[in-house]
């Protein structure tokens, strides 16, 4: 369904797409009810790497600053 926090959100981090991997899902889909028991008022959600990062809207420092620590860690 039309989601105008998600979509500000992949406009956001759309100048990073090159640096990792953006992975949607709908939590409104049966396989997806475990997401949506646990974020149902919070979307938009973001993990970076498996874990929690943020939630509601993008913090863009945040963003960088643990896509950057993981560059690092990877290099």
């Amino acid at each position: 369904k039309p989601c105008p926090l998600c979509d500000e959100a992949k406009e956001v981090l759309e100048p990073y797409k090159r640096r990792f991997i953006l992975q949607e899902v709908d939590i409104t889909l049966p396989e997806n009810s475990a997401w949506c028991d646990k974020y149902r008022y919070d979307i938009p959600v973001f993990h970076l790497n498996g874990k929690f990062l943020m939630k509601h809207q993008v913090d863009i420092q945040k963003f960088e600053d643990q896509l950057t620590k993981l560059e690092l860690q990877n290099d």
